[in-house]
């Protein structure tokens, strides 16, 4: 999942200033908003195909590709395959970079459409274990790590060029444009689980059912990707990409030069990453293994979850703006770290204290993520920033979000919910203190 990250002397990292004209001025006909619409239903696709993978390893995968484990062990072997795609998406960001030296940006695109159109729709009509036995979450594994490649390569530029053309006074507004596309689809998501869960029988759900978000996921995607094909094919944005030095650079250079960017980076983040997920994934297979809610109000509850994130997401912009996107984030890491001490109780509590967890943590998840993403590029030197900016939100996700709903279901299963409060409270001080070297070396240069 990609992200928006502005420079400047507001941003959370440092970086040099690459002063080109704005966007909108002299001969180019593209505003900022213009720009923003294609970032927006680029990452919004992107997190609907990732979050319908995410509630299926939940209600579905067990029983479909792992029927003969108990339903723990379904779920978390369901789990593991869920951060393979995030495992595979560094390498698709290195493979597409020199995909795209070679043979230009859109056959770059095409490329990411193509792969990732075969594994979604693949994973749509994926027999079960019971027809094809162990093949089944085999092929089940080969097609997620399709879909991580695919979406690494997917990595378009736009993000980079909406930031570094924003107002100067806006760039916490304009960050966090692109995040908007988190709660859009995991509410699209979510809602069309519901329907299918609450109105099939559990037979034809797992049959069949269950299949139809991915034909969805299947055909958001192609027709996402297209709409970004068109945008960067044209010459203007084209040209402004060039103008940006928004262009792919060797890897092995930029990880000499450039290597303790890509760690703060990635670092600085964490905290939201970290949460992303242990909000959205692992209370729903928290609340079906211990739990005697309907998962179908669960995940209504969660709907309202995300339209409370979108408003804390639309919120941090107006914050980082006045008190500035380092304030933002460090103030938001802090949130993050008491939320952690309340977790176990709120989970534990019954109904009313799952609901406020998680009503509670999108709120505090937006705040946060709605500025996350300026961790990713504001570090680099502006000829690294393209393949910089995808490389570390690349790391962001694998070390925050892979293994979260995995390593949180697993550890608070066999050892309790304190541990969810462990994983919380280390993702928020690793983001201070990425933050804190951060302003050390700022300070230095």
């Amino acid at each position: 999942m990609s992200s928006i990250s502005p420079t400047g002397p507001d941003s959370p990292l440092h970086g040099t200033q690459h002063d080109s004209p704005e966007v909108g001025s002299d001969h180019s006909p593209v505003a900022p908003g213009e720009i923003a619409i294609g970032v927006i239903i680029g990452r919004a696709s992107e997190y609907f195909d990732f979050f319908v993978y995410g509630i299926a390893s939940v209600l579905v995968f067990p029983q479909v590709f792992f029927p003969f484990e108990e339903r723990l062990e379904g779920i978390l072997y369901a789990f593991v395959i869920f951060s393979f795609a995030f495992i595979a998406r560094p390498f698709g960001t290195v493979l597409s970079m020199a995909i795209q030296k070679r043979f230009g940006r859109e056959a770059k695109l095409t490329a990411a459409l193509f792969v990732l159109g075969i594994s979604t729709a693949g994973i749509a009509f994926l027999p079960g274990y019971e027809s094809l036995g162990a093949a089944s979450f085999v092929l089940l594994a080969i097609l997620r790590v399709g879909q991580g490649l695919a979406l690494g390569g997917s990595w378009d530029g736009l993000p980079s060029l909406l930031a570094l053309n924003a107002p100067a006074n806006r760039r916490g507004w304009y960050a966090m444009l692109g995040q908007l596309g988190a709660p859009v689809g995991f509410f699209i998501a979510s809602g069309l689980f519901a329907f299918l869960f609450s109105s099939l029988s559990p037979e034809d759900f797992l049959d069949w059912g269950w299949r139809y978000p991915f034909y969805v996921a299947f055909a958001i995607n192609v027709v996402a990707l297209f709409a970004r094909l068109r945008l960067v094919a044209t010459n203007e944005y084209d040209r402004l990409l060039e103008e940006r030095e928004l262009e792919p650079t060797d890897v092995v250079e930029l990880t000499r030069s450039q290597g303790y960017n890509l760690l703060i980076g990635a670092f600085a983040a964490l905290a939201s990453y970290a949460l992303f997920h242990l909000i959205t994934v692992f209370p729903l297979s928290w609340i079906t293994l211990y739990s005697t809610q309907s998962v179908s109000e669960f995940l209504v509850v969660q709907m309202v979850g995300a339209v409370l994130a979108a408003g804390g997401i639309v919120a941090s912009g107006l914050i980082a703006d006045k008190f500035g996107r380092r304030n933002t984030l460090g103030s938001c890491a802090v949130l993050i770290a008491v939320f952690s001490g309340f977790a176990p109780t709120l989970l534990d509590g019954g109904r009313l204290g799952q609901d406020v967890f998680l009503l509670l943590g999108f709120v505090i998840l937006g705040l946060s993520y709605g500025q996350a993403a300026g961790a990713v590029t504001a570090n680099f030197e502006a000829k690294y920033r393209y393949t910089g900016a995808a490389l570390t939100s690349d790391l962001a996700w694998l070390i925050g979000a892979a293994f979260a709903p995995l390593v949180a279901l697993g550890l608070s299963a066999h050892f309790g919910l304190g541990y969810v409060s462990v994983y919380l409270l280390s993702g928020a001080l690793c983001t201070l203190a990425a933050l804190r070297i951060n302003r050390a070396l700022e300070d230095r240069d």
